[in-house]
Formats: C-alpha cells, structure tokens, sequence
C-alpha cells in the first residue's frame, strides 16, 4: 500500500489557503469578497435576462409597439436576452473556476462565438436605433413611415447576417480559441473582436453630435419663415430634443461599458502587456452590464413603455 508524499499535500493545501493554485492563478474563490463578486454577477445575469424578456413580452402583446422603431428595440432585447442567456452565464462558470476553462474544446469553441455573435449584434442595434432616430430628426419629412419601416427592416438583416458572419469564424478554425493549458480565448483574432465591436463606436457617437445641433438651425430657418405652426414646432423641437437626449445618453453608456475593453484589447497586442486577469474580468463584465442598461435607458424615456410594462404586471394581478 503506498501513501500519498505528505510535502506535495501540505504545498496544495497552503497554496489552496492562500489563494494560490500550481498554475499560479491568483484567484479565491472562497473569501468574502469573491462570494460577494459572483453573488453580484449572478444577480447581474439574472436581471439582465429578466429586464430584456418583459421588453419583448411587452412589444409582442401590444399592437401598437408591432412597428418601427419597436421593431429595432425587439431586435436589440433578443440580442441582449441572448447575451444574458448563452454567453454570461459560461463567463460566470469561467470566473468561478479561476478563469481556467473546464468545459472541454468545442463549448469553449461555441462559447466564443454566441460572445462574438450577440455582443456585436446588441453594439450594431444600438447603432441602428441611433442612425433611425438621427434620420427621423433630420430628415423627417423625408423619412417617412414606409421608407422608414423599410430601412430598419434592412438594418436588423444586416445586422444579424454580418454578425453571424464573423461569429462563425472561431468554429473554422480563424483564431486559436482553446489551448491545453485551460485557456478559452481568441489568440490570433484579436483585432477581429476589436474591429467587430469598435468600429461601431465611432458613427453613433458622431451622429448624435450631428443630431444636437442640425435640427437647431433647421428649427430656426422654419420659425422664420412659417409663424403660424409656431406651436406645433416646439412641440416636435421638444420631441426631438428628449429623443436626442435618449440616444446620446444610450451611446455614452455604450462607450462607458466597452471603451475599456476596446482599449485593453487594442494595446496588449500591440505592445505585449501582460494585464493582470482581475482587471480583465472587470472589462469584460462592464462590456456585459451594457446589455443590462439598454433597455432601461430606453425604456426610461419612453411613457408608452412604462404604462405598457405597469398593465403587464397589472393584469398578472
């Protein structure tokens, strides 16, 4: 009968005590304070899902919302709903098990692409909301109802095309996702999930400083020139203004939520940094906290919206 080397016990166990396992990973996964941080990813997860589900239940059951732009916020729930249901919580098991990925190859494969897929699908919605509501402002007379309905509809096929598109690559083998030593990223693709994700930072941001000052000067050549629709002019300025409001403050949360990991993603292979894997965590999950923002900012200024949600909840009563 042999007995296991008491030493090696004793090194796992201290190491085990301190936080430290033989990969070297810092991680402790039962202190107070990461029981608290998964407690809290958890919670995330799970109203996330919530909040974007009651979003899409309320669309479907009221006729009205079953037109544009509704159809662009349904678009963005589903792929936040996806986010919150196929990608967050395997990023909750990853952090539990120290970032060390226990699930084998192909579901790390899988997970990478729903990450890909739903991440750039929400990024490119948020785009599409904002590129429908700077068209509605600006060219309003335009833009009407028809061609209106027909350029979102585009919008949310392009959006999902493009994006299952580049979410397939990791499953062809673009990009070492998976390597021996329990590691579930893309390796050789990282300015892939960049340009997926950044390049679509850019045009929102420069359409709503477009939106905050073009209707201004449109507004004034009209008070101008036709004094008896004063009324119904600052009616449709104060409209427009609280629809500015809404998309300015939705692509701020956005560039809150993902610039960090956007820059973190663009520097370490550039300069071969090597950041610490807490902090990476941190990034990735205020990338995720994006999905659970949306609807609430959308929803926030929208009264439709709020007395469809309360005749929800009324009605289960």
């Amino acid at each position: 009968m042999t007995y296991p080397n008491t030493s090696t016990l004793t090194v796992n166990f201290t190491g085990a005590l301190d936080g430290h396992d033989s990969g070297g990973n810092i991680y402790r996964p039962f202190s107070v304070f990461s029981v608290l941080t998964l407690t809290l990813l958890a919670m995330l997860v799970v109203a996330t899902f919530v909040w974007n589900l009651l979003v899409l239940v309320t669309i479907l059951r009221v006729r009205t919302f079953h037109r544009v732009p509704h159809n662009l916020v349904a678009s963005m729930a589903i792929s936040d709903v996806m986010v919150a249901a196929l990608v967050m919580p395997l990023s909750l098991v990853h952090e539990l098990n120290g970032r060390l990925w226990k699930l084998g190859r192909v579901l790390c494969q899988v997970w990478i692409s729903f990450d890909v897929l739903c991440c750039t699908a929400s990024i490119w919605n948020v785009t599409a909301i904002a590129l429908d509501r700077y068209w509605s402002i600006t060219r309003h007379l335009e833009y009407t109802l028809k061609t209106r309905k027909k350029i979102s509809n585009v919008m949310i096929a392009l959006t999902w095309l493009l994006s299952s598109i580049i979410s397939l690559s990791p499953l062809f083998g673009w990009g070492e996702t998976y390597s021996e030593g329990m590691k579930c990223q893309i390796y050789k693709a990282a300015k892939f999930r960049i340009g997926s994700r950044k390049s679509n930072t850019i045009t929102p941001m420069a359409e709503v400083k477009e939106e905050t000052q073009q209707p201004q000067m449109v507004f004034t050549v009209r008070h101008a020139t036709v004094t008896f629709q004063t009324d119904g002019d600052t009616w449709r300025e104060q409209k427009e203004k609280k629809a500015a409001l809404m998309v300015g403050i939705l692509i701020g949360v956005f560039v809150l939520c993902w610039i960090p990991f956007f820059i973190t993603e663009l520097i370490v292979p550039l300069c071969s940094c090597d950041i610490p894997p807490i902090w990476k965590s941190i990034f990735l999950w205020l990338g995720y906290s994006n999905s659970f923002f949306n609807p609430l900012i959308y929803t926030a200024f929208n009264k439709n919206y709020n007395n469809a949600l309360r005749n929800l909840f009324s009605r289960q009563r």
